[in-house]
């Protein structure tokens, strides 16, 4: 009887660090900084946004809502995958229609970006903060004109 609560409290104890180990610290409701964001070549194409990334089987839902500078409302959401599997985009203002994002670890991810029929693609990582109220957006790539450009979106956890 001993070794066997000894067995199930070893199972209990790896569980729950395996648990702890696959946190994803993205999950929240995020606000952008406007201030400390930047986006070349300027200005920056958004007025407001709030992301809410929510945990679901294997990955993240983020649903988007705001406001880009030319008055165009963003409501998108995608659910996607840790495994760098491209999710479709629905809803209206984002300027790709796929995302693609594998998990480094708890606090770090890759992230593409694409419009399957335009010219709009975009590299790089999600990063949040080791105190968890910071988390940044930074990519590379083509804006829907065919331009370079890279952006830095920091968003403070609400």
């Amino acid at each position: 009887m001993r070794r066997m609560f000894g067995l199930a409290l070893a199972a209990l104890a790896f569980t729950t660090t395996l648990v702890a180990l696959e946190a994803d610290n993205s999950l929240g409701t995020w606000k952008v900084n406007l201030a400390a964001s930047r986006y070349t070549p300027a200005p920056l194409p958004v007025k407001s946004l709030t992301v809410v990334r929510e945990v679901c089987p294997g990955g993240v839902k983020v649903t988007s809502t705001g406001e880009r500078t030319d008055g165009t409302a963003i409501d998108t959401t995608y659910s996607a995958n840790y495994d760098g599997t491209p999710a479709g985009v629905t809803g209206k203002g984002s300027p790709y229609d796929t995302v693609s994002i594998k998990e480094v670890d708890s606090n770090t991810f890759l992230y593409e970006a694409k419009n399957t029929t335009g010219k709009y693609s975009a590299t790089g990582r999600i990063v949040i903060s080791d105190e968890g109220k910071k988390m940044t957006l930074t990519a590379k790539g083509t804006d829907a004109d065919g331009k370079e450009m890279t952006l830095a979106l920091v968003y403070d956890k609400q």
